[in-house]
């Protein structure tokens, strides 16, 4: 069996374990950093029924993360991997990294921002600012007896600033490497009996511009007749455009959440057809708002929490899927490049309601039931090339026509779903609580899943508590995968059947004394029905086994220094080839120090080591190599008023970061892409200075 040893950043903010005495039962003496999205409800990180990590406001700024990626990747067991196509993000959790990354769910204030169309955040995600953000939690395991489709390997939940943690107004602005800039401005405070948190930042940058040795032109151009026309070796395409905002609006029990997020002129990173794109463009604008109403003891014993919430999406794309001179599959070059258009608009529906009743002895229940709609509505197509890849005319810009929307890459679709969940935490004895859950989901394009939980914890002592937990999830197909058409690549299958899994865990947090806070966790899973392209089709074909451990640390050697880190090991097989699953290292390790050597002063410095990762069975590349990369930065704390600085020098080193790009050698297509793998960012710099008052 393997055995792993994790040290997560989340635990620094847990050291003092013994806090004052509460009237809630459910709260462990001493127990203060609690997590919600385990249950629904807060609970103490180290009693919630599942592996869970949480990183605070305060961690964030200390590791000087730039967005939620530069943040997730500390996170033990969580590997922050890169699509080629606009440099979108994979969150690879103990190993699972398959197609768009569809199994891991983003909620941010506990909704759902998935995307129908690729079953992920969305194509043009560009990044999400951490600046508002008052912690982020994440738990590693299946949560679909909770959230139900797509909560398969894990699930983030981004928890916005309220306006009791922003306090005031504060105005900010970053500069840094690649041209890159960030303004901002947050405010808290109260309107009449109404309390208000905003926030709105704008921001762009030209990104790393690393360079690609060889793209899948350079395959063709060694293949097809004629000159070459290929423009790699040449740079990715990484620049962006960013505009976010946010109104938090709450009277009583009432709570209003308004978001708008754009990207624009969103780079397509090592191009969509993996041939450099340097003036491919695409959009994003997402607009959502949600509603709640939450009030306790509305009866006695009884809580009740009611929320809707309503999602806007539309990816619109200027793209060259291969440059001028390209000469497709008869010869005939296309004068001005493969263009493609692609559009598409979605709209997201949800509905849902929670009922708590705690007045039965050592029990308390949670009831949940509601629906969503989620709809593609609309999507449109202009191109200047057919669906077999012959042109449309010269192939030039002046070429470029609407096509009829039985020829676009996929067509309107709408899936409805409804739920009902059911979950008991029974506090069997002083020292033991059983949390148990049941969610049945009915959809209407694939049917029925339900899926289990159970989560025995127990408090050995008063400074070890052991978990036992078990859980099943289903990640549903993407509208990508049930109706692409018109797509001579791959072809949608509507006919496809949800991913499962079911993962059995182990877990055990020990506070030796009130410097130390150690926990680790060992885990089994497997997973059937994976959806893959067999013979230009998407398929249930697979099927994958993994284990591993995770352990995390943290060491307060006196009140300036404070160590934490973590080590993950996994290992995950594809059982139908009996080879390492691909592209997800098998080792990682995490390490940070922070030093306060002033009341105004202090610096921070972490390692992240990543071990060589795997490649599919029958890709004859070696396998890719590891890397560490060292982080640095040093800030002028802010107080509730005054201003703040922080400078911070990313990958010290300029160590050569590659993420694996896909085995995608054919019979239609005789080489590999981009065999050279996809380049990350270098070494960079950014200053930060921020103004509250």
């Amino acid at each position: 069996m393997l055995v792993s040893l994790m040290m997560s950043p989340s635990m620094a903010a847990s050291l003092e374990m013994f806090a004052p005495e509460t009237d809630d039962p459910w709260l462990a003496e001493g127990e203060y950093q609690e997590v919600s999205i385990a249950t629904g409800a807060g609970l103490p990180i180290s009693r919630a029924p599942a592996v869970a990590s949480v990183i605070t406001a305060d961690e964030i700024e200390a590791m000087g993360a730039t967005d939620i990626d530069t943040v997730l990747e500390t996170v033990p067991g969580l590997h922050l991997a890169r699509s080629t196509q606009g440099d979108t993000p994979l969150y690879v959790i103990r190993g699972i990294n398959l197609g768009f990354n569809p199994q891991v769910l983003m909620l941010i204030n506990g909704v759902p921002i998935t995307s129908v169309y690729t079953g992920n955040r969305g194509s043009v995600w560009g990044d999400l600012p951490v600046q508002h953000v008052a912690r982020i939690e994440v738990i590693r395991g299946p949560g679909s007896a909770l959230y139900g489709a797509d909560a398969f390997a894990g699930v983030i939940n981004v928890i916005t600033k309220t306006a009791t943690e922003i306090g005031g107004s504060e105005v900010g602005l970053k500069v840094g490497s690649f041209d890159t800039q960030d303004a901002w401005f947050m405010h808290g405070g109260t309107w009449g009996a109404a309390q208000v948190a905003t926030f709105l930042r704008v921001g762009r940058t030209d990104g790393h511009g690393r360079t690609v040795d060889a793209d899948a032109q350079t395959g063709w151009d060694s293949v097809l007749v004629g000159a070459p026309v290929s423009l790699a070796p040449g740079p990715v395409n990484h620049g962006r455009q960013l505009i976010d905002g946010h109104v938090d609006l709450s009277l009583d029990a009432w709570r209003l959440r308004m978001a708008y997020r754009e990207r624009d002129r969103l780079g397509a990173g090592a191009g969509v057809a993996s041939a450099l794109d340097p003036t491919g463009k695409s959009m994003s604008q997402h607009v959502s708002a949600d509603l709640s109403y939450e009030r306790a003891q509305v009866a006695p014993d009884l809580d009740v929490k009611v929320q809707a919430s309503v999602m806007h999406y539309k990816e619109l794309s200027n793209l060259t899927l291969f440059p001028a001179g390209f000469q497709g599959f008869y010869g005939d070059p296309f004068q001005d490049g493969l263009i493609g258009n692609p559009a598409k608009w979605e709209r997201n529906v949800r509905l849902g309601a929670t009922m708590t009743y705690a007045g039965w002895t050592d029990h308390r229940v949670v009831v949940g039931l509601g629906a969503d709609h989620q709809s593609l509505y609309k999507a449109t197509d202009r191109k200047n090339f057919n669906s077999d890849f012959s042109r449309i005319g010269l192939g030039s810009v002046t070429d470029v026509v609407d096509v009829a929307e039985a020829l676009t890459f996929i067509r309107p679709h709408a899936r409805t779903s409804k739920h009902l969940y059911l979950q008991d935490e029974w506090r069997m004895a002083k020292d033991w609580t059983l949390t148990s859950g049941l969610r049945h989901d009915q959809t209407s394009d694939f049917g029925t899943s339900v899926n289990p939980r159970l989560a025995l914890v127990w408090d050995a002592t008063y400074n070890v508590t052991t978990k036992l937990l078990y859980g099943s999830a289903y990640r549903a197909p993407s509208f990508v995968e049930l109706y692409s058409q018109n797509n001579p690549v791959v072809e949608g299958n509507p006919d496809l059947k949800p991913e499962k899994i079911r993962t059995l865990e182990a877990a055990i947090t020990w506070q030796p004394d009130g410097r130390w806070l150690l926990s680790g966790n060992v885990f089994h899973y497997e997973m059937r029905n994976l959806i893959r392209q067999i013979d230009r089709r998407y398929q249930n074909i697979g099927r994958q086994n993994g284990h591993g451990l995770e352990i995390e640390a943290s060491y307060r050697a006196s009140s300036r220094w404070q160590l934490s880190g973590n080590y993950s090991l996994q290992r995950s097989v594809d059982l139908a080839s009996d080879h390492d699953a691909a592209n997800a290292p098998q080792h990682q390790i995490y390490a940070r120090a922070d030093w306060r050597w002033s009341s105004d002063w202090s610096a921070h410095a972490q390692l992240n080591w990543v071990s060589e990762r795997p490649r599919e069975a029958g890709d004859d590349r070696d396998p890719l190599a590891g890397y560490e990369t060292v982080d640095l930065t040093v800030r002028k704390l802010t107080g509730p008023q005054g201003w703040g600085m922080a400078l911070s020098v990313r990958n010290v080193f300029d160590a050569d970061v590659r993420e694996p790009t896909p085995y995608d050698r054919s019979a239609m297509q005789p080489f590999v892409s981009i065999p050279n793998d996809y380049p990350q960012a270098g070494r960079s710099v950014s200053l930060q200075a921020t103004y509250r008052f």
